[in-house]
């Protein structure tokens, strides 16, 4: 990689401008000498050669363009000159062979985290509240202020205001300026070290706005979604809100949770308004309940585990024109590690797949699997078209402005957070991780939506890669943020975990970037570094009702 541009795949006839690039400038790559007709980006593309209308474009060795207009080389590849295009997929899936990388250098590594009974091992400690309809939303937020301020965990404030303090003060017959000088004021720095329950991470409140109206199915797959988090091995127990007339009702939920886990014995405790007294003694019921579970909850303690016990989900969002070569190769890469060692890495948002599903079904290792992820590609791709969107319309504003112009190009990219590993099972969403190896889980193109179910289906940490920057966070999960270019590192290094720029400026390689993030992964995951997010307090939750969403 040149320290100005760089072609990504011998097959490509577009290059991508690492700096920006002055017309005039004299250009050599892949044996070819060119200049610069006009001035080009950061992170956006020239031509390699002349293109007619109707041209291919290539990048990433893939489809991910024709020309709309007539390109001249060495000019800029636009979203005026170009259109998306993807190459043509097939069921049948054709020999592939994968070759493991070395993991000399974490052979017996383990990380710490907390043992549950069925043998799965969680990478953080948390009770959940759950209401099964929009309508309990107020009483789970009644809870929340009654237990987490309290009991030293995490508020919406970044300090807290004890007046009980000024009120004992004055009871006590104390002057003006006794109660003055009273300290009333706790960080939630000081919380946190002064917590009731040690050994558990927080109490987590999944609000959300489903659970009635809209259809049936849309009540089931929430449930489903539900009964994931709840069986999550970062989960102790679950206190669960129902108002009692809602579609979502305690059975749904109750029977999803016994399809996974038939033999669950983590508690969850169910209250129903309308069979209440009164919402007073509902809140007393909840807050007692939630109590107890959280004094057995403190009983666990982290131990040593095996790295197979990760369930990494793969995700990005706000992706830019550095992202395919720096931020999701790496990630690949770490995922490739950790097929090795026997974990489940998990790639998900089909939308993001677009123009790589041959390479996709090459991969998976049944023909049942690569005739699943065939389907679902389809089943998607003709939802979208059928409310007048489709594929080509993935691409963000912020996606464009920043190279990526295509949804094929942003696709080529982004599945390169998946590695080379192969695909050891298809899962449709809810559906949860029960195989070592890469799985895939079809999940819409929406960040959260997607970042939501990968902990759905089991993963107990999440690696979020970014071009462009994000706050993402998720309630159950540690998610850990990468980005692509160190401009943004430095920016926003408030939220963002790791700098995969390095690989950009020739500091680091793919390879060795990928052990980086790895061993950052284990680090966060036995609870000795805080992700970004984590300390943030950002815990986005969003079902998804399997809607047309890109």
């Amino acid at each position: 990689m040149s320290n100005q541009y760089a072609q990504i795949d011998p097959k490509d006839n577009i290059i991508v401008a690492i700096q920006g690039l002055k017309e005039g400038m004299e250009v050599s790559v892949a044996g070819k000498q060119l200049i610069l007709k006009e001035d080009i980006k950061q992170k956006h593309k020239f031509s390699l050669q002349d293109f007619a209308v109707g041209d291919e474009i290539y990048m990433y060795g893939v489809l991910v363009g024709k020309a709309v207009q007539p390109i001249a080389q060495g000019c800029a590849i636009t979203i005026e000159n170009v259109k998306h295009a993807s190459a043509e997929y097939k069921e049948s899936k054709e020999k592939y062979e994968w070759t493991a990388p070395d993991v000399s250098n974490f052979k017996g590594r383990t990380f710490n985290g907390f043992y549950r009974k069925d043998g799965k091992v969680g990478t953080g400690n948390y009770w959940l509240v759950i209401p099964l309809t929009f309508c309990e939303n107020r009483n789970v937020d009644v809870l929340e202020g009654a237990l987490s301020e309290k009991l030293g965990y995490e508020t919406k404030k970044d300090f807290a205001v004890d007046t009980d303090a000024l009120i004992a003060q004055y009871k006590a017959g104390a002057s003006s300026d006794e109660i003055f000088n009273t300290p009333i004021i706790t960080t939630k720095e000081e919380m946190s070290k002064n917590r009731t329950f040690p050994n558990v991470d927080g109490i987590k409140f999944l609000k959300h706005d489903g659970g009635c109206g809209g259809i049936r199915q849309d009540s089931e797959t929430l449930c489903k979604l539900l009964a994931g988090y709840i069986t999550n091995p970062n989960v102790a127990g679950a206190t669960v809100f129902s108002l009692g007339c809602q579609n979502a009702q305690i059975e749904m939920l109750q029977g999803a949770i016994n399809a996974i886990a038939p033999n669950n014995d983590k508690p969850v405790h169910y209250l129903e308004q309308q069979q209440s007294s009164s919402e007073r003694s509902l809140i007393e019921e909840a807050v007692k309940h939630t109590f107890i579970g959280l004094t057995e909850a403190n009983k666990l303690e982290r131990g040593p585990a095996p790295l197979s016990k990760l369930v990494l989900g793969l995700e990005c969002g706000g992706s830019d024109g550095f992202s395919g070569i720096s931020a999701n190769p790496a990630l690949g890469y770490a995922s490739d590690l950790l097929v090795a060692l026997g974990g489940s890495p998990v790639l998900s948002e089909f939308p993001e797949l677009n123009g790589v599903e041959q390479e996709i079904i090459n991969r998976c290792e049944t023909e049942k699997d690569s005739k699943k992820f065939y389907d679902l590609m389809r089943a998607y791709s003709a939802a979208a078209v059928a409310v007048g969107s489709g594929f080509e319309n993935n691409p963000s504003p912020g996606n464009i402005k920043d190279g990526l112009i295509t949804d094929a190009m942003k696709s080529a990219g982004a599945a390169k957070k998946g590695g080379t590993s192969p695909v050891v099972e298809v899962l449709d969403y809810t559906e949860q991780v029960t195989k070592p190896g890469l799985n895939l889980l079809c999940t819409p193109g929406n960040d959260v939506e997607s970042t939501t179910g990968l902990v759905g289906s089991g993963c107990n940490i999440v690696v979020f890669t970014t071009g462009l920057g994000t706050p993402t966070g998720n309630p159950v999960a540690p998610v850990l943020k990468i980005s692509s270019n160190t401009n943004l590192y430095e920016r926003m290094n408030d939220i963002i975990d790791i700098n995969t720029g390095t690989v950009i400026t020739g500091e680091d390689t793919i390879q060795t970037m990928g052990e980086k993030i790895l061993d950052h992964v284990i680090r966060v995951a036995s609870g000795e570094t805080a992700s970004k997010a984590v300390l943030h307090g950002n815990n986005d939750f969003i079902p998804w009702k399997r809607g047309v969403s890109l």
